[in-house]
């Protein structure tokens, strides 16, 4: 039975979203002190966490960030702010998928059975896929770590995304599409430039392991990874 964490400060909404989850199977527990998130989550470990932006104490990015740092697992933000900036702080934070208030239970069911296929089920990576090894430049999705040589930097939860679809299909051309159906479930909140912004960042912190023009612009098409500095044994 799959473990529903839930970080929410309206009883009355926990409430409604434990009847609902319970309905489907999903064993449920909500925070009961906001300033021991953390403590408590490490201490269920859920398979996914459903998870306020305005909370006491903290915001839920605050918490989102904490969570990623001993965890993968998917993190859904569920919030009455539906600002567009709102949704991609919660994603440059560490979360899969944003969901504005008021919302239909059933879609939410829908969104926390998509991501745990994806994350334990049906689409599952395997762990070996976790780790990327590209002429010497090494990727560890789960730490968030990229790596060349002996040098090490930290990359956030959608950088990593990206650069695990671009190096697992190293010189390949990537679709747009792709990369956005990769990070984004829902894409509707997301303009044109979100991704080159994703991409630009990516292309910084390759630079700064001395990696320039790797990750290559097709027009039309997409962006392809071409490890073309010098041969790393």
């Amino acid at each position: 039975m799959s473990k529903i964490f839930i970080i929410e400060d309206d009883k009355q909404l926990v409430s409604l979203l434990k009847e609902h989850l319970h309905k489907f199977g999903y064993e449920t527990m909500s925070v009961t002190d906001f300033e021991t998130v953390k403590e408590q989550f490490e201490q269920y470990e859920p398979h996914l966490v459903l998870l306020d932006v305005n909370l006491p104490k903290f915001d839920g990015y605050y918490w989102c960030r904490q969570i990623r740092s001993i965890s993968t697992c998917p993190i859904l933000f569920i919030s009455a702010r539906d600002g567009k900036m709102d949704q991609v702080m919660a994603l440059e934070n560490g979360a899969d998928d944003y969901i504005t208030k008021p919302f239909d239970y059933e879609i939410v069911i829908a969104k926390i059975n998509s991501q745990l296929r994806r994350a334990y089920g049906t689409y599952a990576n395997s762990n070996n896929d976790r780790k990327i090894m590209v002429n010497g430049l090494k990727l560890d999705v789960e730490r968030l770590i990229l790596s060349l040589k002996d040098q090490d930097i930290e990359i956030s939860h959608t950088e990593a995304k990206i650069l695990d679809e671009l190096m697992k299909k190293s010189e390949r051309v990537v679709s747009r599409d792709r990369l956005l159906e990769k990070i984004w479930d829902d894409q509707a909140f997301v303009d044109d430039n979100t991704l080159n912004v994703y991409i630009t960042r990516v292309r910084k912190k390759l630079a700064t392991l001395g990696i320039d023009d790797t990750i290559q612009t097709i027009r039309g098409q997409g962006y392809r990874f071409s490890p073309n500095w010098g041969r790393i044994e």
